[in-house]
């Protein structure tokens, strides 16, 4: 899969960490808002 600057981004769902817990979150969720989307390797693994 590839997205290029000026795309929409593909929708997905996802593990996020929201008001002190975690809970599922979809990209549909934040239709019509500003986003920033951060992915980064899980903490201590080997990449």
């Amino acid at each position: 899969m590839s997205v290029k600057v000026g795309q929409k981004a593909p929708e997905f769902e996802a593990n996020a960490f929201v008001d002190g817990g975690f809970k599922k979150v979809k990209l549909s969720d934040y239709k019509d808002k500003w986003v920033v989307l951060c992915f980064y390797p899980g903490d201590f693994t080997f990449v």
